[in-house]
């Protein structure tokens, strides 16, 4: 069984920001590709301003990719603005994927959690996961949606917009990092986790992000060792799978670099996502809800 996965290169930007988040795609797309495992790269479709504006403020939108407001890097680089519109469109597509064949998509982006409904920051500029989430509703495709933030950070701009659009009633949001966020609470997480997923039970898909950087020797994280973060995917997914909910994942956070710049470590962490991943979709096949 083979992982679809949203990329194009048009989503990939030089940032000029001290998170390899931006450039991330490429790098992560290509070491699976060497590594031989078993992906679908598919094109995805960009979204529209009329599906941002939905989760943001349209002059906010429309200031940002004209560059004349800051991007989530603090910039106004034209190669970012013009990245976003892929980044927010893989979820989306990933998402619509994942739904019309009931499985597990990819997206290998970053960005998104701390964008919030008028403002950019933290390396965020739009909440991809929000404007996903919103677009599949107004197009009745969902009427449940859950998002499952597992990066290190508490994911304060998401919460920020759920709030702002009243859209408390058909999404439930879970971020790791508003609750657990030392070394000791990563053994309480991992038992937690099985039940906080069923909760989610109702949801008609997962937006799951897959944070690399809760990992203990990451600059901005410092909770999880790389076997603990394996087995937090390998719970989200055979979880998620039981329970027969489509799910699209993104790479999330991330920032471990050798003294290269290179960032080994962070793909090996979104390499054991993407196994965990695959090995579901075969456990699952063509799944059917309960």
């Amino acid at each position: 069984m083979s992982l679809p996965v949203f990329f194009t290169p048009r989503m990939v930007a030089d940032s000029g920001s001290f998170s390899p988040s931006a450039a991330k795609p490429t790098q992560v797309v290509a070491s699976w590709r060497e590594r031989g495992l078993p992906i679908d790269i598919l094109e995805p479709t960009p979204v529209t301003v009329e599906q941002l504006a939905r989760a943001h403020e349209r002059s906010h939108v429309e200031d940002i990719l004209a560059c004349r407001a800051a991007n989530g890097f603090g910039n106004q680089s034209p190669e970012v603005a013009a990245s976003l519109v892929f980044t927010s469109g893989a979820m989306l597509s990933g998402a619509r994927h994942a739904l019309a064949h009931r499985t597990i998509a990819c997206a290998p982006v970053s960005g998104f959690h701390h964008a919030g409904y008028r403002s950019a920051g933290a390396y965020c500029t739009f909440n991809g996961l929000m404007v996903t989430a919103l677009a599949l509703h107004v197009e009745d495709q969902v009427g449940q949606v859950g998002i499952l933030d597992l990066d290190m950070h508490y994911g304060d701009g998401t919460e920020q917009i759920i709030k702002q659009l009243d859209a408390v009633r058909w999404i439930d949001h879970f971020t790791a990092g508003k609750h657990f966020m030392n070394r000791p609470d990563a053994v309480e997480l991992l038992a937690h986790l099985p039940r906080r997923i069923r909760q989610m039970r109702v949801c008609d898909i997962v937006l799951y992000q897959a944070g690399a950087d809760p990992h203990v020797d990451d600059p901005l994280g410092g909770m999880m060792t790389t076997d603990e973060l394996r087995q937090r995917d390998e719970i989200v997914f055979e979880t998620l799978g039981q329970l027969g909910i489509p799910v699209v994942w993104n790479l999330a956070g991330g920032y471990q670099k050798a003294a290269d710049g290179s960032i080994p470590a962070v793909l090996e962490i979104h390499e054991n996502t993407a196994r965990a991943a695959i090995a579901a979709i075969g456990r699952r096949g063509l799944i059917t809800r309960p």
